[in-house]
């Protein structure tokens, strides 16, 4: 019986192959109905209003988790990515957070902007 962290391995080196080259790659819609096909929401909802929050999140979540690479640069934007997440990285696995966050160094730093606290700009000196 292989050991967690060999099964955890495996799921990230699967996940690694399937990444973009680089975020400019993600070219997916922005806004509006998308229908994601069997292969990707393959349970449950197929068709996924962009502009509504909670939908965009699943969709992304389901495209994370389940796409192939052609999948992932054609349904995911770039932009949405980056700013869905610092929410995005609680909802997915540990194994596709790693694999994101190790291969683009803008994703860690979009998280750590939220976890860090907003300090106030000191009064100025008079």
């Amino acid at each position: 019986m292989a050991s967690q962290s060999s099964l955890s391995d495996l799921r990230r080196a699967k996940f690694a192959r399937r990444t973009p080259a680089a975020l400019s790659e993600l070219v997916g819609p922005e806004h509006g109905t998308v229908r994601l096909p069997l292969h990707l929401a393959w349970s449950g909802l197929t068709v996924f209003d962009l502009d509504q929050p909670r939908l965009r999140m699943s969709y992304y979540r389901i495209v994370l988790a389940e796409g192939q690479h052609a999948d992932l640069v054609r349904c995911l934007n770039r932009g949405l990515l980056v700013s869905l997440w610092p929410t995005l990285r609680t909802l997915i696995s540990r194994d596709v957070r790693e694999v994101w966050e190790h291969s683009f160094d803008e994703l860690t730093h979009s998280a750590r902007l939220l976890r860090e606290p907003h300090r106030p700009a000191p009064p100025p000196a008079g």
